[in-house]
C-alpha cells in the first residue's frame, strides 16, 4: 500500500490496513515539507523578495509603520485612517499593566534572562484575560490589542526592575516606538532613532513557518487562548538557534576587534568548520532583504549619532565573507546588522531578542487568526527505532546498564 503525503513516500511494511510500521522519507526538523496553507507571507530565497500579504517589504519600511504593518499581517488589508487610528488608540490605552503582574516581575531573580520574564509574563495575561471565546471577534479583536500593547511594556518594565528601579510608566503622546524606547530610559528618543526603531520592527513583524510561528501553531491548534500562544512562542524564540543570533553577532565583531584581523577570522572559521554568526539562512540563497534595509538604517543612524567602529568590522567581514563562501549561497541575514542598530539605539544586548519578540507578535497573531479559520490539531507521526517484546526484569535481578555517550 503506498500513498502519497505532502511530497513524502510513506509505505506500509505489509499489506495489513493498520501496518506496525512505516517506511519513509523522513524529513529531521520537517525542513521543506509543507504543514499549512497560508496567504499572510512569502519568500523567495533565490530572488531575495519577502512579502507580506504581497506586499515586498521595502515599500512597507519606507512607507509603512509596524503598527499600520501588524493590521495588514492580521487582519489581512491595510486599514482606513479611521482604522488605524482607532487600531493604535486602543494599543495606547491599554499598554499599561495590572499593577499584580508587575508584582509578580519584581519577584523574578535579577540574574535571570528577559526572555525567560517575557514568557512568564506574556502566560500570565491569560490569567487575567482568558476566557477562550474563540468564536467571539470582540475577544480575538481585544486579545491582539492586548498582546501588541502590553508585550513592550513588559520587556521594558523587567529591564527596569532588575536595576532595581520601578518600571516607567508609558506615554500616551508617543508612539509605539518611541515609548518603548522612552521606557527603557526615561527619555524621549531622537525621532529619527524612534523612526528607525520603528522600521526595526516592521523588518522582523513576520517571516512565514520559523520555528517560534510553528510552535504557535501547534499550540493555537489545541484551541487554546492567546496568551498560551504568545508564550509558547516566545519559549521557542529563545534558543540560540532562533531568535538569539543577533547577540552573538555583537560578541564575534568584537572578538575580532579590528578591520585588519577579520581575514584570518573567516579563514580560521572556514577551516575548523565553525560558524559565522549572521550569515546564511535556511532560505535566502542571496543576502536578505530586510539586512540591506537594516544596512541603511545603520548607516543613518551612525551619520546622526555617532559612529560605531564595529560597523567597519562588519563591512570587511561581508566582503570577505562574500569571497571565500558566496558561490554557496551564504550571505548576511536579518541578525547581521540588527545587533549593531539595537545598540546604536541604547538597547542592551540580551534585549536584542525580546525586541524581535515585540515585533514578531504580529505575525504569531496573524497565523493565529488564520489558524481560527480553519484549525486541525496537529499530531504528526513518528519513526519508531526502538525494540519489540522487550520483558520486564525485576529490580534484583538487574545489573548496571552502559549508556551510550
Amino acid at each position: 500500500m503506498v500513498t502519497q503525503t505532502d511530497n513524502l513516500n510513506v509505505q506500509a511494511t505489509d499489506e495489513s490496513t493498520t501496518p506496525r510500521a512505516l517506511v519513509c522519507d523522513f524529513r529531521p526538523g520537517l525542513e521543506g515539507v509543507p504543514a499549512v496553507q497560508s496567504s499572510i507571507s512569502y519568500v523567495d530565497g533565490k530572488a531575495g523578495i519577502l512579502e507580506y500579504r504581497g506586499i515586498p517589504i521595502e515599500e512597507l519600511a519606507t512607507r509603512s509603520t509596524f503598527l499600520e504593518t501588524s493590521f495588514l499581517l492580521i487582519w489581512g488589508y491595510l486599514p482606513t485612517e479611521a482604522e488605524l487610528a482607532e487600531f493604535q488608540h486602543d494599543i495606547q490605552f491599554h499598554r499599561r499593566l495590572k499593577f499584580r503582574i508587575r508584582d509578580m516581575m519584581k519577584c523574578f531573580p535579577e540574574s535571570g534572562h528577559p526572555m525567560d520574564a517575557l514568557q512568564a509574563s506574556a502566560a500570565a495575561l491569560g490569567l487575567f484575560y482568558s476566557r477562550r471565546a474563540l468564536l467571539d471577534p470582540s475577544y480575538i479583536r481585544a486579545a491582539v490589542i492586548r498582546l501588541l500593547a502590553k508585550i513592550p511594556t513588559m520587556t521594558a518594565a523587567f529591564q527596569m526592575i532588575r536595576k532595581g528601579n520601578d518600571p516607567i510608566q508609558p506615554r500616551d503622546d508617543l508612539d509605539y516606538a518611541a515609548n518603548f524606547l522612552y521606557m527603557l530610559s526615561e527619555r524621549e528618543p531622537d525621532p529619527l532613532a524612534a523612526r528607525v526603531f520603528d522600521t526595526c520592527l516592521t523588518l522582523h513583524a513576520e517571516h512565514t513557518i520559523n520555528a517560534s510561528t510553528f510552535s504557535a501553531l501547534v499550540t493555537a491548534s489545541t484551541m487554546t487562548d492567546p496568551y498560551a500562544v504568545v508564550a509558547s512562542a516566545v519559549g521557542t524564540l529563545a534558543g540560540p538557534l532562533h531568535g538569539g543570533a543577533n547577540e552573538e553577532v555583537i560578541e564575534m565583531l568584537e572578538a575580532i576587534g579590528s578591520v585588519e584581523a577579520v581575514e584570518g577570522f573567516v579563514d580560521r572559521a572556514i577551516a575548523e568548520k565553525s560558524r559565522i554568526m549572521g550569515f546564511g539562512h535556511r532560505v535566502y540563497k542571496v543576502k536578505d532583504p530586510r539586512a540591506t534595509i537594516l544596512q541603511q538604517l545603520a548607516e543613518q543612524l551612525f551619520d546622526s549619532l555617532g559612529h560605531d567602529r564595529h560597523y567597519d568590522i562588519a563591512l570587511e567581514l561581508e566582503r570577505v565573507v562574500a569571497d571565500r563562501l558566496g558561490h554557496k549561497g551564504i550571505y548576511p541575514n536579518v541578525d547581521f546588522y540588527s545587533g549593531l542598530v539595537y545598540r546604536r539605539l541604547g538597547i542592551p544586548t540580551d534585549l536584542f531578542t525580546p525586541v524581535f519578540a515585540i515585533a514578531r507578535v504580529s505575525g504569531w497573531l496573524a497565523h493565529w487568526r488564520e489558524q481560527l479559520a480553519a484549525n486541525r490539531i496537529f499530531r504528526p507521526t513518528q519513526l519508531y527505532g526502538g525494540e519489540h517484546g522487550v520483558h520486564y526484569v525485576p529490580i534484583d535481578e538487574r545489573g548496571p546498564v552502559q549508556l551510550a555517550p
